[in-house]
């Protein structure tokens, strides 16, 4: 994509609004008179959902102050720990005469603290004897100042905030924390209605709130999904391996938005010769020089910010290893995780719920995978490093005084610490398995998913791919430990090469919008410029390949964000998309079970019923996924009847059709496929509908759980249900491929791609509604599966 002739047939995608802001007074924003005229960017759009999500003044401000505090003792301590200890006397390799006040020398013999503690004046001779120390202390305090300054400027924004919420919103600090994002939002966009905050817009709908508040991020997803950062390294003996950290990000972030010589000249708008295409060579130049600078700056700074680093993660983490030894083999998700999995428009606290919610799946399908070779080594280290912890604590409970042995304590901390991460290396030998069903339950909740794989859920290739989106806390640690080193070589070595390409990234996607500035335009969910062909947008988009977004993430995207903003009228495009999506959901429900077979007849849905954990928006996915494999064979319901067999895909349409057609008729918007989540219009009719027999089980636990909270599970649920649904959708698409020896029924081929890299994603579109089409022989022989509930057959829990 570097060659000029290649990025000739691309022209900037032209603006949504044909009139734009032309420049810093068109955000300005009128605030009421109770804030006694003063003037507000609307920009402060981002400080204000981080003022909510922090928790208000008191919050925020004790937040910085203890940040100032921690790096001043983080300083303090470590230059009182290299120059006012003396380490012979504390290790008691050196005699200390203890004498009294008239010169007879002391009974006792042992060493305290204080003999060990250099004399201040001492001290602070050895501090001026030392260079490096001054340097690094001069250093220290300049970065103390500056961060000292900021948090004084950012107090004077906080209370500014303060009053807004308080004069404006007519929101108190002690109640914030009793209002949703949504509830706050909702505010705002009635303020706008009232007062005309942004003089340029009348009305201010949610995705220009979610625009101005996510402007930066959105466009470091679409980078990501382009596979325009170079995260994704192959190195020799590793391979392919994907690097990124907070020290990487935040570079990439002072590049290319808000420090010198960035793309952007203020928070809203891109500099106008950045899009122009006349000197886009010279911009790559300039680009590139700008990367190199940085990188030797980060080059220059790596031995400070190392020492810092280590530091920072010594005291971090050490009590917590000590403790917990096995939090380092706990998992999370990595930063490049966050950005592949994240949609467009997708607000922090949403994001960081939905990937919460994958949680526990992923981490199941990631314990699935055992090396038999480590299991049997894990198993005899564990007995000999057992065996010899077991003696030394005997002896310690026979006589304290072997505490007093040299190195006893630290050889039984050590061992405690090798049996317990052995211990982690082998499974549960009362566990079952079922990678597939694991790997579909993550997909509900993290809604991305590459092609391949599907059918592929046991492979270890599936399972280092997903190792990359969800990192072991070991892997985070050292990563960021190698930072200060690896982020100036990917700088000046993998960046800088791409100056042209992101020049062009940034001129094609950028587009103005009245009362809001420069925006990323795949922030749009435009399906006609940047949906795909393969993800049920055929006939409906215009995009190229270049163009279009990959992994379904424009698609997606938009339903998401529909979901989650059901007041939220969409352009004509995106209508339509919608509209045609909600045909097809029905048009595969008339040939699916009804919803109220999948929802009450199922043996697992039965059994999460069951359990005290399991709540309704919960079961609605349970069912789905559950529903297909157990009627593979023909399983008896609870009437003894065969059922119906069907896919995974048919058994979600059933019930987003029924989550549909149970709303109340007076629902004007009818392209919408969740439930009301507005008092006035109730989710469910009164009467006992399809989704209230399913939830009769746990009425009395779903009464206890506020509206909004149940309100935005179900909401979450449908989405989950649609990423299914989409994904089992696009994977019937795909080609007819032959898996493990068996061949898949053929489907009819889409209209395929001419991206060499888009065809090898999809070279597994196996999927599990394949098993409604084999003949597996009656029962399963591996277990009664129908007798298990839902999580001890993924895995979730052990069966009794």
């Amino acid at each position: 994509m570097a060659d000029f002739e290649t990025y000739q047939e691309y022209q900037r995608i032209e603006d949504f609004e044909e009139d734009s802001p032309p420049g810093e007074e068109d955000l300005l924003v009128h605030v009421p008179e109770g804030l006694k005229g003063k003037l507000l960017f609307f920009n402060l759009l981002l400080h204000i959902y981080h003022f909510h999500q922090k928790n208000g003044f008191a919050c925020m401000m004790l937040s910085e102050f203890f940040e100032l505090v921690q790096f001043l003792f983080v300083v303090t301590f470590t230059t009182f720990l290299f120059n006012c200890v003396e380490y012979d006397v504390l290790f008691a390799n050196k005699a200390v005469n203890h004498t009294t006040h008239s010169g007879s020398p002391l009974e006792r013999t042992k060493v305290t603290l204080t003999d060990a503690i250099l004399p201040s004046q001492k001290c602070t001779e050895r501090i001026q004897g030392n260079g490096w120390i001054i340097f690094l202390l001069i250093m220290a305090a300049i970065f103390w100042v500056y961060r000292l300054v900021k948090v004084f400027c950012n107090i004077l924004s906080y209370w500014e905030i303060r009053q807004f919420y308080i004069k404006a919103l007519k929101i108190t600090m002690d109640e914030l924390c009793n209002y949703t994002w949504q509830e706050v939002q909702g505010r705002l966009t009635n303020l706008q209605r009232e007062q005309q905050m942004c003089i340029h817009k009348k009305e201010l709908t949610e995705l220009d709130i979610y625009h101005r508040i996510l402007r930066f991020k959105n466009y470091m997803v679409a980078m990501v999904n382009k596979s325009l950062l170079p995260v994704q390294l192959h190195l020799p003996l590793l391979g392919d391996v994907v690097f990124l950290t907070q020290g990487l990000k935040y570079n990439f972030e002072l590049i290319f938005f808000w420090g010198p010589g960035s793309l952007f000249q203020n928070k809203w708008n891109l500099h106008p010769k950045y899009k122009r295409a006349s000197n886009r060579l010279e911009l790559a130049t300039q680009l590139s020089r700008v990367i190199l600078l940085a990188g030797l700056a980060n080059l220059l700074l790596c031995p400070f910010i190392l020492v810092w680093q280590v530091l920072y993660a010594f005291f971090s983490y050490t009590e917590t290893i000590k403790r917990e030894p096995g939090s380092l083999g706990a998992r999370r998700w990595s930063l490049y995780g966050r950005l592949y999995l994240r949609h467009f428009n997708e607000l922090d606290h949403e994001l960081h719920g939905r990937l919460g919610r994958g949680y526990k799946p992923v981490s199941k399908y990631m314990n699935s995978f055992t090396s038999p070779l480590f299991t049997v080594i894990a198993k005899n280290v564990a007995f000999f490093s057992g065996s010899i912890l077991a003696v030394l604590i005997a002896l310690t409970v026979y006589d304290e005084d072997v505490l007093t042995v040299q190195h006893i304590l630290t050889a039984i901390t050590m061992l405690g610490v090798v049996v317990t991460v052995t211990r982690s290396f082998i499974p549960d030998e009362h566990m079952v398995w079922c990678p597939e069903q694991l790997l579909q339950c993550v997909l509900a909740h993290i809604h991305y998913m590459p092609d391949h794989w599907k059918g592929n859920a046991n492979k270890s290739e599936t399972r280092d791919e997903m190792a990359q989106l969800f990192q072991y806390k070991a892997v985070f640690i050292l990563e960021e430990l190698l930072s200060p080193i690896v982020t100036p070589f990917i700088l000046i070595f993998f960046l800088r090469h791409k100056s042209l390409e992101i020049i062009d990234f940034f001129r094609n996607f950028t587009v103005e919008v009245v009362g809001v500035g420069d925006i990323c335009s795949f922030a749009q969910m435009d399906i006609r410029k940047h949906g795909n062909p393969q993800w049920l947008s055929e006939g409906q988009t215009e995009a190229s390949v270049y163009q279009q977004a990959e992994n379904g993430k424009t698609e997606l995207s938009l339903m998401h964000f529909t979901i989650k903003n059901p007041r939220w009228q969409p352009p004509q495009e995106s209508s339509f998309f919608i509209s045609h999506l909600k045909e097809k959901v029905h048009h595969d429900a008339a040939g699916a079970p009804p919803a109220q077979h999948i929802l009450s007849e199922a043996p697992l849905f039965s059994s999460l019923l069951s359990n005290e954990s399991g709540t309704a928006p919960d079961n609605l996915l349970a069912s789905v996924i559950a529903h297909p494999l157990l009627t593979a064979s023909g399983l008896p319901g609870r009437d003894r009847r065969f059922v119906q067999p069907s896919t995974t895909a048919s058994a979600a349409a059933s019930v987003l059709a029924s989550l549909s057609t149970s709303q109340q008729p007076s629902r004007t918007r009818s392209h919408i496929l969740l439930p009301s989540t507005y008092p006035e219009n109730p989710m469910y009719r009164s009467d006992r509908t399809v989704i209230e027999e399913s939830m009769s089980g746990s009425d009395s636990r779903i009464r206890s759980i506020n509206r909004s909270a149940l309100l935005s599970e179900f909401a979450s649920a449908e989405m989950s249900l649609h990423a299914i649904y989409m994904h089992e959708v696009h994977q019937q698409s795909s080609p007819p491929q032959r898996v493990s020896g068996q061949w898949q029924a053929s489907v009819p081929p889409g209209h395929l791609q001419s991206n060499p890299g888009f065809l090898s994603q999809s070279s597994q579109p196996e999927s599990l509604s394949g098993l409604s089409q084999l003949r597996l022989g009656g029962a399963f022989k591996h277990k009664r599966l129908y007798h298990l509930d839902f999580e001890e057959w993924c895995g979730l829990r052990s069966p009794v």
